[in-house]
């Protein structure tokens, strides 16, 4: 059997626990690569399921206009082999023949020997016919797609086809390991294309995304993987040299990493709420050289008393958890699992986590409230009703490298400067 099904395979299998059993791509698709050992297959695999489960709505027309019934809830996985197979084609353009053969070898994998013939059919159809133009609100629910155009109503196409695009590759040089001059040297000697925006001192944007291997000193540290935006965090919290700081939902501790690499004298505790997502702000601090510069703590944020010793941060950093609506490009099953009720519950937790750390942040010190979130709710909103609480904290004006000024925070929308969608507030205490 062709080698490439074994691939095509895996990818169906993410594709339809995310579609159909309401799973994270993420996750699905961490168990799925630890098993492939080629580099190329598991670049593919990942690709084939993040066009599937981004393009899923466009994919449906397209089932809908050529099969004269629609498939039952017992074909899942067929439907999930057919999105690896349409995005083999668009937008993965690969080649039709190559595409084609391995996806009908893969049905037999799957268990769809019996239904070969079929994929086969319906895979050259969309080679010979093209797949359908979709409305890139296609693959919105409406009632999330109803609160975007409420808060952004001129910015809204801009915002759809931002989120339907894939992501840039944006990396963080560890300047305690060299200049980002020095890294771009490297890549440019690694056969990497990156642009190396100026008002940004350690980022870098890659023209093409490629597996972490690819990138030279990434298991030695000299990079990581952060979007611009996040890598603003540090510029809009600028805590003071040897501060004394609080990262609250720190996991994957990239944002205290990049404020440890300006500053190894910061006495920064970095906490989250569950052991595994600490453990991964261990591992992150461990690839970085960080072990020995920083407190890591599982504990619940919203419970200081289980944890904080009464002596005040100078600077907090809440990056809260959220509806993810700035990202729906590098997290596009949010689409498929986001529910109203989830709005609400996120909404109320960040306002419980803004009361508690409020009690903890010293006189004249800030707190940072950020999300990657869009959404008004979940962020001026939010900020305004804290500001109305708690007198003795006041908003700080920031500048336009975060994003357009709300009144209440400033706010990057998906795509702008080729950024994530993003949302910072400093507050500072009276």
């Amino acid at each position: 059997m062709d080698h490439g099904a074994h691939a095509r395979a895996a990818a169906a299998r993410v594709i339809d626990a995310v579609l159909h059993q309401g799973r994270s791509l993420k996750g699905e698709l961490s168990t799925a690569l630890a098993d492939i050992d080629d580099v190329r297959d598991r670049a593919l695999v990942e690709a084939m399921a993040f066009a599937a489960v981004r393009h899923q709505g466009r994919y449906a027309a397209a089932l809908s206009s050529w099969m004269p019934r629609p498939l039952g809830s017992r074909d899942a996985p067929l439907r999930a082999l057919l999105y690896a197979g349409f995005a083999q084609l668009d937008p993965m353009a690969l080649p039709a023949h190559a595409a084609l053969n391995s996806t009908v070898d893969a049905a037999r994998l799957i268990g769809r020997a019996h239904q070969a013939g079929l994929v086969n059919a319906l895979l050259r159809r969309a080679q010979k016919d093209g797949l359908p133009a979709a409305s890139v609100d296609a693959a919105w629910p409406a009632w999330l797609l109803a609160q975007v155009r409420t808060d952004w109503p001129r910015d809204m196409d801009a915002i759809l086809s931002a989120s339907a695009a894939e992501a840039p590759q944006w990396l963080r040089v560890n300047r305690r390991h060299g200049t980002r001059d020095a890294y771009y040297t490297r890549l440019i000697g690694a056969g990497l294309q990156a642009d190396a925006p100026a008002d940004m001192p350690d980022a870098l944007r890659l023209a093409t995304p490629v597996p972490v291997d690819a990138l030279p000193g990434f298991n030695d540290g000299d990079v990581s993987i952060q979007d611009a935006a996040a890598q603003r965090v540090r510029e809009a919290l600028a805590p003071a040299a040897g501060a004394r700081v609080l990262d609250a939902c720190a996991a994957p501790g990239g944002k205290s990493a990049h404020l440890l690499e300006h500053d190894p004298a910061l006495r920064l505790l970095a906490i989250d709420i569950a052991a595994p997502r600490v453990a991964r702000i261990e591992e992150t601090f461990a690839r970085l050289g960080l072990g020995a510069q920083a407190q890591v703590r599982t504990a619940d944020a919203l419970d200081p008393a289980r944890w904080w010793d009464g002596i005040p941060f100078d600077a907090v950093l809440l990056d809260a958890p959220c509806s993810a609506t700035g990202i729906v490009r590098r997290q596009p099953d949010v689409l498929l699992h986001r529910r109203p009720r989830d709005l609400d519950a996120l909404v109320a937790l960040q306002a419980q986590l803004l009361d508690a750390l409020a009690n903890v942040v010293a006189p004249g010190g800030i707190l940072l409230y950020a999300t990657c979130s869009i959404l008004r709710r979940e962020n001026a909103a939010q900020v305004e009703r804290f500001l109305a609480d708690h007198p003795d904290f006041a908003l700080e004006p920031l500048d336009t490298r975060f994003g357009r000024d709300t009144g209440a925070g400033h706010q990057r929308l998906p795509g702008e400067a080729g950024m994530d969608g993003f949302f910072y507030a400093r507050l500072r205490r009276a």
